[in-house]
């Protein structure tokens, strides 16, 4: 006979598996220090990458103004400026990648937490059936 109670509980689960838990789940197997520390070494490299291609773009821009003017140019002035804006850009940005990553991380933990309540509501149910049919014994069979 089927308990309508589990049904329920594993009907919740499944869609929870279906929705929201394709976002969630996977996060929630990490450390937060891990998650965390995995999307700042992703943002570095994008911003890297970003910042380059900013680079790149501007110089291509102004490549007339620099081919005639490089000559005049303080240039060690100049590396210190696109060093420093760099750095700038870095902080900026990792610093809003963690706080955007601790908030996902927490709002994670915080909906498969009532998943986990879920599953152990499942599993308390089924060993209290287990054992209800512990007791009995199977035809032609014996007891230990």
């Amino acid at each position: 006979m089927l308990n309508e109670e589990k049904v329920k509980i594993m009907t919740e689960l499944a869609m929870y598996e279906k929705g929201e838990g394709k976002k969630y789940l996977p996060v929630s197997r990490y450390y937060r220090s891990d998650y965390i520390g995995l999307a700042l070494i992703k943002n570095f490299f994008l911003v890297t990458i970003g910042y380059g291609l900013i680079l790149a773009g501007l110089a291509a821009y102004f490549a007339e103004y620099l081919m005639s003017n490089i000559h005049k140019m303080n240039l060690i002035n100049l590396g210190i400026y696109v060093i420093l804006g760099y750095v700038v850009l870095l902080i900026f940005y990792s610093f809003l990648t963690y706080i955007q990553y601790s908030v996902r991380y927490h709002r994670a933990k915080k909906s498969v937490k009532n998943y986990y309540i879920g599953l152990t509501k499942l599993e308390k149910m089924y060993d209290r059936e287990e054992k209800k049919t512990a007791g009995r014994t199977k035809a032609g069979g014996y007891r230990k």
